[in-house]
């Protein structure tokens, strides 16, 4: 019997993973529906059976998507950004997908949310994931919303945006100045992630509970940095700045063009544990042993493998 989902955020870095997985544990059962503003985007995708590339805007077009699907699956965030963009894409689009989701009749939601949200807690990004959580939470109530929540530690894996990036850049400097250094972590590997997401889709148990999603072993980020500069061949020194340097680190990098590499607000959110509380229930509970990360880096950040693949990636484009 088949099972139909749709992915929001499908062609990003964890919906890649998820794509992979749902395909391999479903095999011809999987009806997967991946919303892309670009399809040249998801090309990597395409090749996955079951698959269906489908070319929207997820904010407007959710009326439309949502129709016809077991489920839904929300990968969608930002971690950098205004107070209004945290609000329109961490609660204002949750708010949306409630709304289609009632309006077709589909009850079954799975939201990636993060470790640490809270309230009152000392990041935009951490407050406005809390705040999303919050109005699926109302959903549960009122509309019948059959809710699970994850919330993942820092993921890594191939094609990640922070463990390459630290082996990239001290490839390119001899030092490595670091705001937050002794922020603790708990990095889970994408792939273990994604396969959490397809068990608690898979479990009717799994509904109405949230799950803390972390790896093995606690590090601080400083650790983090100097095993991806090793593992990558070129390990630097790291200079943990204190909270004025590393505030006035950010505050500079922010005013750099692009996405910075660091903001004030991400330095907040590295100032709350990104471990589990210990509460609640985690991979163990869905049968998923956390892979270390010393077993995954070298097999895309050893020389020859993933930072000269993202290296000649950033040459051509």
């Amino acid at each position: 019997m088949s099972f139909s989902v749709l992915i929001l955020g499908g062609s990003g870095f964890v919906g890649r993973a998820l794509c992979e997985q749902l395909t391999r544990r479903l095999g011809a059962d999987a009806r997967i529906t991946v919303p892309t503003r670009r399809l040249q985007h998801a090309r990597s995708l395409q090749s996955l059976p079951g698959v269906t590339l489908v070319q929207a805007d997820v904010f407007r077009d959710l009326p439309r998507l949502v129709p016809g699907h077991d489920a839904v699956v929300n990968l969608i965030a930002i971690l950098q950004g205004s107070a209004a963009a945290f609000e329109h894409v961490h609660v204002e689009l949750p708010r949306r997908i409630t709304a289609a989701m009632s309006g077709a009749g589909v009850r079954r939601l799975v939201h990636v949310s993060a470790l640490g949200v809270a309230e009152h807690a000392p990041s935009r990004y951490l407050r406005s994931k809390a705040a999303g959580e919050a109005v699926l939470q109302v959903a549960t109530q009122t509309g019948g919303l059959e809710l699970t929540l994850l919330r993942p530690s820092l993921l890594f894996g191939d094609g990640d945006r922070s463990v390459n990036l630290f082996a990239r850049l001290q490839k390119h400097f001899p030092v490595m100045p670091l705001g937050g250094a002794d922020a603790r972590l708990r990095p889970v590997w994408v792939q273990d992630l994604a396969r959490a997401i397809v068990e608690v889709l898979l479990r009717r148990e799994a509904i109405g509970q949230t799950y803390e999603t972390a790896g093995p072993r606690e590090l601080t980020l400083a650790e983090l940095v100097r095993q991806a500069g090793r593992t990558a061949g070129h390990e630097r020194p790291v200079l943990a700045l204190p909270a004025p340097l590393a505030t006035l680190q950010a505050l500079a990098l922010e005013c750099l063009p692009g996405e910075p590499l660091l903001s004030r607000d991400n330095l907040a959110s590295l100032s709350v544990p990104n471990v589990p509380g210990g509460g609640l229930p985690g991979l163990a509970e869905l049968g998923i042993q956390p892979t270390a990360l010393e077993a995954v880096l070298p097999g895309y950040l050893a020389p020859g493998t993933g930072v000269a693949r993202l290296d000649a990636w950033r040459a051509k484009h």
